[in-house]
């Protein structure tokens, strides 16, 4: 694919807002706009990561209004919903928007507004992404979580503490994020501590309900000094699906969405598994952030949990993954997650991150992963050259 820059970007505060949905677009959107240094009226295409502004909140048509608060008219605007995964689909359309010459100046925000239900509501909504044979039976993605977490334990002879150490991991990088909802650090014995909700997984096996938005400016690699000094590349994006129906899969504890989606980008980039110097992941559950660490090629199948016991996925590790806090720590505003883990490999690869700057990273990879693996984003981008 054509090289795509990115040379703008903004994250708002994640947590509980009180800000609709809107307003949380319009702040991430004005800030990156203003990040990049150019005029609204620049703007060709116009994107909206979102899975559920309808179900949560009843307002449709976000990226019109986004489109008239930002004073971006008369671009061409869209509405991207791929569930979980919105985000990291974004990224995909704002990419191909560019590369294929259709625009020269494409912004991706993503949000999403949850706190204003109840937890039963918003887990309620969320499960419709499964498939409507298993929804009926009252199937939740937690309840998928917990049985794929006890197949891989049991299948590889990994310690549940394994678990509660990616849990911890990512709350004690949190603590250098200041726009993730928790930042607080916790220990293992807190994660098995507290209540069962998918045996054996616990609450801080599990990320947060949360409202928040993130946003991006693109444009063509060779264009983007005539911006920034300040912009990382994207060399390589690729999108997959996999069964719906999780119980028709060989193996419940192969994301095959998450192997072909990487490949795709990693070919298109001209780079591999080895290359990658920090990654993002989604992490909507411990047992997730081990299955992609895996599938992406990271670790050999069944060793992603040693790597997380041994240090490797930690700040100074040699491959550390979630330096943002990852979903477990930052929040998981769902159309808003695939753009802000983009958001935090850009900051790594411009050397913006702050106190969470891993050292000279060259290449960075985001996953964001929809339902239970149902659709997959993968993401390479590299610093600029």
């Amino acid at each position: 694919m054509e090289e795509v820059a990115i040379i703008g970007a903004s994250m708002t505060q994640f947590g509980e807002r009180d800000a609709w949905l809107a307003d949380l677009l319009s702040e991430a959107g004005s800030e990156c706009i203003d990040d990049a240094g150019v005029a609204p009226g620049e703007v060709e295409h116009l994107y909206v990561s979102n899975m559920a502004s309808g179900e949560f909140e009843g307002q449709t048509g976000v990226m019109n209004v986004l489109a008239h608060d930002l004073g971006v008219m008369p671009a061409y605007s869209q509405r991207v919903d791929q569930t979980s995964s919105s985000g990291g689909a974004g990224v995909l359309a704002a990419c191909q928007s560019v590369a294929s010459g259709t625009s020269d100046v494409t912004l991706l925000v993503g949000g999403e507004k949850m706190t204003h239900r109840t937890t039963a509501e918003a887990t309620d909504l969320i499960a419709s992404i499964t498939h409507p044979v298993e929804y009926k039976h009252g199937v939740t993605l937690p309840s998928f979580a917990g049985l794929t977490a006890r197949h891989y334990l049991e299948t590889y002879d990994a310690p549940r503490e394994a678990l509660a150490t990616v849990a911890v991991k990512n709350h004690r990088h949190g603590v250098d994020n200041p726009h993730a909802q928790f930042r607080k650090e916790i220990d293992v014995e807190t994660v098995l501590e507290s209540p069962v909700v998918a045996d054996p997984l616990r609450l801080y096996d599990f990320c947060p309900i949360t409202d928040g938005s993130a946003a991006l400016l693109f444009c063509p690699a060779d264009r983007a000094e005539e911006y920034t000094d300040e912009y990382s590349v994207v060399t390589g994006v690729g999108g997959a699906t996999d069964t719906h129906v999780v119980h028709e899969r060989e193996n419940p504890s192969v994301m095959g969405a998450v192997r072909d989606s990487s490949a795709t980008a990693y070919d298109r980039a001209g780079r591999g598994p080895g290359d990658v110097d920090v990654a993002e992941l989604h992490d909507m559950f411990t047992i997730l952030e081990v299955l992609q660490s895996e599938d992406l090629g990271f670790f050999e199948k069944g060793e992603g949990w040693r790597a997380v016991e041994e240090g490797r996925t930690e700040m100074g590790g040699d491959l550390p993954v979630n330096t943002s806090g990852g979903l477990k720590s930052k929040g998981h505003p769902l159309g808003a997650s695939g753009v802000a883990q983009a958001y935090e490999i850009h900051r790594q690869l411009t050397g913006t991150a702050g106190p969470r700057q891993v050292e000279d990273p060259e290449v960075g990879l985001a996953c964001n992963v929809g339902g239970f693996g149902n659709c997959v984003i993968t993401t390479v981008m590299e610093a600029a050259r």
